[in-house]
């Protein structure tokens, strides 16, 4: 470590512990400007043997004792380093090393797990419906739900899953190791939005980290760091993807992906059902989508897809429009049958154009209605009835020329025409 970062890391110390308490939330808002800090901090937790990782780990106690929620922030984004330290030295079987950080971990633990009166939190977690859209899914997109009487009984109703009491532990042990530490994931995810990108890229990394240590992937991904195979449980990993969701979709989409393939490969080897699932959903939601590669595109935020709430009209909607569009369409339609029995027959019917309509004659030759010297026909609803009435007037004639026809084609072998 150098001496400069050293420096840094030990005024930090002491200007803190001379504060008065009127000044805690001022001093907790100028700590987002100490930038060469939080670097520092992350070099003193990743060497284990530091002489100042004891009195660091007391003040990022000190912090998240004090209840100020920035305070409490700024504790939170160095908690994937935290947990790596503890994890790693586990995995080397060397304790000595890591009695302040199972210390600083149990003590947020501990805090947590209370409400400000001392009694135990009981956490509620409301499950979405799937007949109801949600920021989770579109029911749209899922497809008729069956209306049987079951899922009418439950319509509506309000599913709430319970967490908790946790009880409270002095010590880390085998047994409730992954307890506390999926319960402190869970405290990190519920801040996501407030933690920089140096804690979502070591919250990647300690995903990886955990996932491939000790298995042939490790060598693929060229991690050189212990070998030993940790212990993992499905909760702890299904946090850790949650974590990884919303790093993908705020900058970190190279490493994110890593890390969420990484997970995947851990859950497949352990056959653990509620991991896959739940990052198997994110990893499908994800395919195709367009990631952003920089946060400061915009806010944080986690991609799903939400149905335009603008009104649309359906193509099968009976509007004025489609009655016009229907009625044309009859009329082409009766004019094609009579040009084909009339060709059949033997008898030329002449075409008609009704598209070449001018203020005086039309194309084929039939002028307009007789209309009074000097009158002009110049209005489009004037147009549209007058279309309308020649095409009537030229419908019955083709009729009557029509059944001339069949009278005709029915004399034919008494005159002979039949045989031109």
């Amino acid at each position: 470590m150098l001496a400069m970062d050293q420096g840094v890391v030990e005024e930090w110390l002491s200007e803190y512990k001379t504060l008065p308490d009127s000044a805690v939330s001022t001093y907790a808002a100028s700590l987002k400007d100490k930038g060469a800090l939080v670097p520092a901090i992350y070099k003193v937790i990743r060497e284990n043997y530091s002489d100042l990782l004891e009195p660091v780990c007391h003040q990022l106690f000190e912090f998240y004792r004090s209840g100020e929620p920035q305070l409490q922030r700024f504790t939170l984004q160095f908690l994937p380093e935290l947990l790596w330290s503890l994890l790693s030295v586990s995995a080397a079987r060397d304790p000595h090393t890591s009695g302040c950080i199972e210390a600083l971990l149990l003590g947020i633990y501990n805090l947590e797990i209370v409400d400000k009166d001392g009694q135990s939190k009981v956490l509620s977690f409301t499950v979405p419906s799937l007949s109801k859209p949600s920021v989770y899914h579109e029911p749209s997109t899922i497809g008729s739900l069956a209306l049987t009487e079951g899922a009418l009984a439950n319509h509506g109703l309000t599913r709430v899953v319970y967490s908790g009491p946790h009880l409270q532990r002095e010590t880390f042990t085998a047994q409730n190791r992954f307890e506390v530490l999926t319960f402190l994931l869970l405290c990190y995810n519920a801040s996501l939005s407030y933690m920089t990108m140096t804690s979502l890229q070591s919250l990647c990394q300690l995903s990886s980290r955990v996932c491939i240590c000790g298995y042939p992937r490790q060598q693929m991904r060229r991690y050189k760091g212990i070998s030993t195979r940790m212990t993992v449980t499905s909760e702890f990993l299904v946090q850790l993807i949650t974590g990884i969701h919303y790093a993908l979709c705020n900058g970190e989409v190279e490493l994110g992906s890593k890390a969420l393939d990484d997970v995947l490969y851990r859950a497949q080897l352990e056959l653990l059902p509620e991991a896959l699932l739940v990052g198997n959903a994110i990893k499908s939601s994800l395919h195709g989508a367009a990631l952003k590669n920089n946060a400061k595109d915009g806010g944080r935020s986690i991609q799903v897809e939400i149905t335009p709430t603008s009104s649309r009209i359906s193509r099968n909607a009976v509007t004025s429009l489609s009655i016009r569009g229907h009625r044309w369409k009859r009329h082409e339609s009766q004019e094609m049958s009579i040009d084909n029995d009339a060709s059949m027959g033997g008898v030329a019917i002449p075409e008609i154009n009704v598209t070449g309509v001018n203020c005086e004659r039309m194309s084929n030759g039939d002028s307009l209605w007789p209309r009074p010297d000097g009158e002009t026909l110049c209005g489009p609803a004037e147009v549209g009835h007058e279309v309308m009435a020649v095409r009537n007037q030229e419908v019955r004639r083709q009729k009557s020329v029509r059944r001339m026809a069949e009278s005709e084609a029915s004399g034919a072998p008494s005159t002979g025409r039949g045989q031109h």
